[in-house]
């Protein structure tokens, strides 16, 4: 099926053309790029009331946009295993379509955790996961909101805000300093619960592919790929950091 721009959504901040959201991305690989150099002459910011704030915020905004999905997608009836977009100007499919936005939007705010890895001399935590990762929720989520902002497309948007309130929960536990470190042992299966997440959003995407659902089987084949990749980093991630660390 092909899409056409939702009228709804095309007119909002960042969605029209997607200009505005590549010179974003631009943007921040140049700090990715340079930002290293930057810092390398000047002494590491600990930034810790400025994190605290921030990772509550980003925590706040989790749970706000979880609630929306999860609220919205029941007293609309949506379906797990197959629901086309509501393109309607209804009540309904305007509040999923906003919080597509908000969850579209969230990947723009949370490029600000490389720029504080960087600031604070943290670069090897800057990886090609890391990086991949920021920079391609942007597109992915962009052209979610501009031509398919509901539907199936909840479903990740939900899961990956639930995801989010524990990451950025820790985030900031961890910003309070080396104190709250013995308090952070669960760091473990807070991955494993993003490769629990993956494996969901693999399994909900792929399904329609098998099925007759009206929803494009383009997007959920672009997501089902997208999700395979990133299962793929964060298990050799997993590996890395907690069997092969350990050993």
């Amino acid at each position: 099926v092909f899409c056409f721009p939702d009228p709804r959504t095309d007119p909002w901040l960042l969605v029209y053309s997607p200009l505005p959201i590549t010179l974003v991305f631009t943007s921040y690989l140049f700090v990715v790029a340079l930002g290293p150099s930057y810092m390398r002459q000047r002494r590491r910011l600990e930034l810790r009331a400025p994190l605290l704030a921030y990772n509550l915020a980003m925590v706040a905004l989790s749970s706000y946009m979880f609630y929306e999905f999860l609220v919205t997608s029941v007293l609309a009836n949506y379906s797990y295993l197959c629901q086309p977009v509501d393109y309607s100007r209804s009540e309904l499919g305007m509040r999923m379509a906003r919080v597509c936005w908000w969850f579209f939007f969230s990947k723009v705010i949370e490029l600000l955790d490389t720029v504080f890895l960087i600031l604070r001399k943290k670069q090897e935590q800057v990886t090609f996961l890391h990086v991949y990762h920021h920079g391609s929720m942007l597109f992915n989520w962009w052209s979610g909101v501009k031509y398919v902002p509901g539907g199936q497309a909840f479903f990740i948007g939900m899961l990956n805000s639930f995801v989010h309130i524990f990451m950025y929960g820790y985030y900031a536990l961890a910003s309070l300093g080396p104190r709250m470190r013995r308090h952070l042992w669960w760091k473990r299966y807070l991955t494993i619960l993003q490769l629990c997440q993956f494996v969901a959003i693999a399994a909900h995407s792929s399904y329609n592919l098998f099925t007759e659902c009206p929803f494009p089987d383009g997007f959920n084949t672009a997501v089902f790929l997208y999700i395979l990749s990133l299962l793929a980093l964060f298990l050799r991630f997993y590996y890395q950091t907690y069997i092969r660390g350990k050993q």
